[in-house]
């Protein structure tokens, strides 16, 4: 199916995801400013229904979700055995539905686990990615927009339960005010064309400019941070995502002892080049300091 924000002058694709529309600085400034919205696709939504939802999903991830309660955003880990992130969601529940935000790319493999994970409980997984659609933006710009859910970033908030790494003081993303709606496949095609009932549609970005206000606000994502053996401590994961008092879960004692020995084995850093040169590392290249490796690089 082609993306109807595809038929907007100077739309430019990185495969299915709007990449920018000619001009990606000038795009974050309007995102920043809340003057322009940014469609996802590269993020998928999975929905959880039933009564024992959120106990469910409380017993089987990093954060505590059982006292949840209807419009509060949060954010879950679904860790390996050896406590290593496999899976990071962002979580609104309104009421009914428990709706998690995913990276599109992992989101069938999500919506599987947690299906096989259900057992005699009452609940019910679904992978509604071919159902809805996530636009992301500042709060105030996208809560205008007919959507069937907000979640609302909680970082660099520490949350209940959480626990800060950074080093910096005030955190890089203090300022961050980020937000990403759940809307129908319908709705999505009449914000691409102008058309979603407000008098003043705002811009709209690509994905490079969400990307850059992510990284700038020192922001992890699992489909550019989990790298497979990537633990919570070391993306500061623990602010947002980790409740360190709650109940057992896979790869809680992992959390644990890194958590109370306070020494992450690595460590995410923002790397900022100066622009001499345009050519950028793909991601995993090898950092050096002096000539010796001090890390790889994450994202570019």
């Amino acid at each position: 199916m082609t993306d109807p924000f595809a038929a907007l002058p100077g739309a430019v694709f990185d495969g299915a995801a709007l990449s920018h529309l000619g001009s990606p600085a000038r795009e974050q400034r309007e995102l920043a400013a809340g003057r322009a919205i940014a469609p996802l696709a590269s993020r998928a939504v999975i929905t959880v229904t039933g009564p024992d939802r959120l106990s469910w999903l409380d017993s089987i991830t990093s954060q505590a979700l059982t006292a949840l309660t209807a419009g509060e955003s949060t954010e879950l880990l679904v860790l390996d055995p050896q406590g290593h992130v496999e899976h990071a969601a962002a979580v609104v529940d309104d009421g009914e539905r428990t709706w998690l935000i995913v990276d599109r790319t992992r989101a069938g493999d999500l919506a599987a686990w947690l299906t096989r994970m259900r057992f005699r409980l009452r609940v019910e997984v679904e992978d509604a990615a071919e159902t809805y659609r996530v636009v992301g933006g500042t709060g105030s710009a996208v809560s205008a927009l007919p959507s069937v859910a907000v979640w609302h970033d909680p970082w660099p908030g520490v949350t209940a339960g959480g626990w800060g790494y950074a080093a910096t003081d005030p955190h890089p993303g203090v300022d961050r005010d980020w937000a990403e709606a759940i809307v129908g496949v319908a709705e999505y095609a009449r914000i691409a064309a102008g058309g979603d009932e407000r008098s003043t549609a705002p811009a709209v970005a690509g994905e490079l400019a969400a990307e850059a206000l992510r990284v700038a606000a020192w922001r992890p994502r699992a489909s550019r941070e989990a790298d497979g053996r990537a633990l919570p401590h070391e993306a500061d994961w623990l602010r947002t995502s980790v409740h360190l008092d709650k109940g057992c879960y896979r790869g809680q004692e992992t959390v644990a002892k890194v958590h109370n020995l306070g020494h992450p084995p690595r460590r995410l850093v923002f790397l900022h080049l100066d622009g001499s040169d345009a050519v950028l590392p793909e991601p995993g290249a090898e950092v050096l300091l002096d000539d010796e490796p001090v890390g790889a690089s994450w994202s570019s």
